[in-house]
């Protein structure tokens, strides 16, 4: 008698603990697995690596456009901001770096600015650091000379950077020679005055 009821409770528990196991074990099953994300290198592992050979860098410049089709396009920038009701761009982004010499460097409420002209045309401007030009960028405003970043756009599509610096203009040998010709401690010529008559 005790041997039967023994066998029956570990029977029942027995049956328990295997519908409870089978029930955790479909319960997992239904449950979502993680995804593990495996970054794949677009390279078959197994093939020989075949090393990817960069075409070579081009080594001529991109060439900028005439002065002519430059001051045309700013001309069309203006007009378009003018449309949209936007401030227009600075005249010096029609300007490339070697067409500008610096005249004189002074000091504003604003900071540091500099009298440019540009020689093609003959114009002058002030600017000052941030501006803008076709080829560059004002970066800095120092006593005697401007620094600019320039950029060089090679045919192949490639940009460089480059530090271009600039000192401020030296008088011309023709301002020279008027500054000798009239020296600043020489009296000025005077007037001829109209004789007077004698009293008799």
């Amino acid at each position: 008698m005790k041997y039967e009821r023994t066998i029956r409770l570990s029977l029942a528990a027995i049956i328990t603990i295997t519908i409870g196991g089978s029930a955790v074990v479909c319960a997992q099953d239904q449950a979502p697995k993680p995804t593990v994300s495996v970054k794949k290198s677009g390279r078959d592992p197994f093939k020989k690596y075949v090393p990817v050979v960069k075409p070579p860098k081009s080594t001529t410049k991109l060439d900028a456009p005439s002065i002519q089709e430059r001051i045309e396009s700013y001309r069309a920038q203006k007009l378009a901001a003018a449309a949209a009701h936007v401030p227009p761009p600075k005249p010096t982004t029609a300007l490339l770096l070697n067409e500008v010499q610096v005249t004189g460097i002074f000091r504003t409420p604003r900071g540091w600015a500099a009298m440019v002209e540009a020689t093609p045309i003959k114009l002058s401007y002030v600017i000052y650091p941030g501006e803008t030009f076709f080829d560059g960028q004002l970066v800095a405003i120092e006593e005697s000379r401007l620094i600019f970043r320039r950029d060089v756009i090679w045919l192949d599509g490639r940009r460089e950077k480059s530090i271009e610096i600039k000192p401020l203009r030296k008088p011309s040998l023709l301002e020279d020679m008027a500054d000798k010709a009239a020296p600043a401690n020489a009296p000025a010529p005077e007037a001829a005055k109209p004789s007077t008559p004698e009293k008799q």
